[in-house]
């Protein structure tokens, strides 16, 4: 029953409300033809319109800020809504990634050219022609040798499709000198600049020291020292030192020498050794790098003497003293004569040093001895190597050698039974034995010189000092 009669009274209850709602529909109906007035005048952009007052209703929107940013990098023009006109935006062409350079790593062999080394590569003749002349202002190409390195650079070309005999295009030759100095042809607009490359190497000291228990260049081998410094190191003391008969098992070396590390840490190269010493049955050999006014450098022991001697005692290193001098039954003629020099048995091609500072008389073959070098030292001495297997470059009659340098290598030519070097030493034509010859002494520092060497010789000294003692060879920083 009540929902019957619900619907009669809702509806008289409308009637009785109808007339008081006219009125109020009335206004409703003005605020609401109003709004829609103002959103048409706001899309068909109408001229503002005065209120009661008189004063233009302004029509207020709170700005889109990511409408508004701008699109920076990706456009190259910024974007304006021109009156009367729909907004366009200016959209950048994609961007092209570049082009992939492709380095090829080669190294120089026996025979090659700068030319040929680039065709090999993969350059086109032309480009070659021209990085190789932008090259010769500053590296002459006919100085490659055999084993250096070389990196040739490419850009693909779009009708090659990246393939290198279809013509890509060089852009870069590098030819690496040294650890430390490298030259470059970089192409450019105007064909290709040549360019000098210094990579900057970070100095340090490096010890090593222990005891010797069968050889001085074994045992500084163990501790990790380079096998040229090692090299080094017995020709400093070659004119004191007879490494064949004088080195005893207990012995100790210590040595003191540069290296220099790249950017990564690496050891790429050995420098100079600035002390070294010896400790032969209770003797103790130091010796100081030390270089004088004139430019000059030598090795000095801790008072300023030279190391150096007029001849060396064994111009050849690691070779054993296989005959002596004196009388002595001849391996070939089976009878007994006088030998006159001393034999060092060397495996065949080992480097002969000059004994001594000189002039060569005579670099030939020489009868029974082979091939042959005499070296002219002053007006009293001279020595003689013979049973060479050949000579060293430039080695011949009249040309000047410094003590240490390389005149020949350990053969068996002439009367000889196997490799070895016949050594001898002549004072005024007659032939002495080397072993028992009273050598004068090198350079005494005097004055100033001295007093500058005592100087360099407490830095090296305090150099040495910081450097833990150790077998193991360790590094600290100039």
């Amino acid at each position: 029953m009540a929902r019957k009669q619900s619907a009669p009274r809702i509806w008289r209850d409308s009637e009785r409300l109808a007339g008081q709602g006219e009125g109020r529909f009335t206004a409703y109906g003005i605020i609401l033809g109003l709004g829609v007035f103002m959103a048409l005048a706001t899309a068909l952009d109408l001229p503002a319109f005065g209120n009661a007052n008189g004063r233009a209703l302004e029509l207020v929107s709170v700005p889109d800020k990511a409408a508004t940013a701008p699109l920076g990098p990706v456009t190259t023009t910024d974007i304006e809504a021109q009156e009367g006109s729909e907004p366009e935006l200016a959209i950048s062409p994609p961007a092209q990634a570049e082009p992939v350079i492709d380095e090829r790593h080669l190294t120089v062999r026996r025979g090659d050219t700068l030319m040929r080394v680039l065709r090999r590569a993969g350059a086109k003749r032309e480009e070659a022609h021209t990085a190789i002349g932008a090259l010769k202002s500053i590296f002459d190409p006919r100085r490659l040798k055999v084993g250096q390195k070389l990196t040739a650079a490419f850009r693909p070309e779009p009708e090659s499709d990246g393939n290198a005999a279809k013509g890509d295009a060089l852009v870069a030759v590098i030819v690496t000198l040294d650890v430390e100095r490298s030259v470059s042809a970089v192409r450019t607009e105007d064909g290709f600049e040549a360019q000098e490359i210094v990579q900057s190497l970070e100095p340090s000291f490096v010890r090593g020291a222990d005891r010797i228990d069968d050889s001085l260049f074994v045992s500084a081998r163990r501790t990790g020292v380079p096998a040229r410094v090692i090299m080094d190191l017995i020709r400093m003391f070659s004119w004191d030192v007879d490494f064949q008969r004088e080195i005893r098992h207990g012995d100790r070396f210590e040595i003191l020498f540069e290296s220099f590390k790249d950017e990564d840490g690496r050891a790429v190269k050995n420098g100079d050794i600035l002390y070294a010493s010896l400790a032969l049955s209770g003797e103790d050999l130091q010796l100081y790098r030390f270089a004088t006014e004139d430019g000059a450098v030598d090795y000095y022991d801790a008072k300023g003497q030279s190391a150096r001697k007029a001849l060396m005692k064994t111009p050849i290193d690691g070779a054993r003293l296989s005959s002596r001098f004196g009388k002595r039954r001849h391996p070939i003629l089976g009878y007994t004569m006088m030998h006159r020099g001393l034999d060092f048995a060397a495996p065949r091609g080992t480097p002969i040093m000059a004994a001594g500072d000189g002039v060569v008389e005579r670099a030939s073959r020489y009868g029974a001895y082979g091939k042959y070098v005499r070296i002219r030292h002053n007006s009293t001495y001279k020595t003689a190597y013979a049973h060479l297997k050949g000579y060293a470059k430039g080695v011949r009659s009249g040309k000047r050698v410094r003590q240490g340098q390389i005149i020949g290598y350990v053969g068996t030519t002439g009367r000889s039974t196997g490799p070895h070097l016949h050594y001898e030493v002549h004072r005024n034509g007659k032939k002495l034995n080397p072993l028992k010859l009273k050598l004068p002494t090198g350079k005494k520092l005097k004055g100033s010189e001295l007093a500058r060497f005592l100087e360099e010789k407490a830095k090296t000294d305090v150099a040495l000092n910081e450097t833990p003692a150790s077998s193991r060879v360790a590094s600290v920083k100039r």
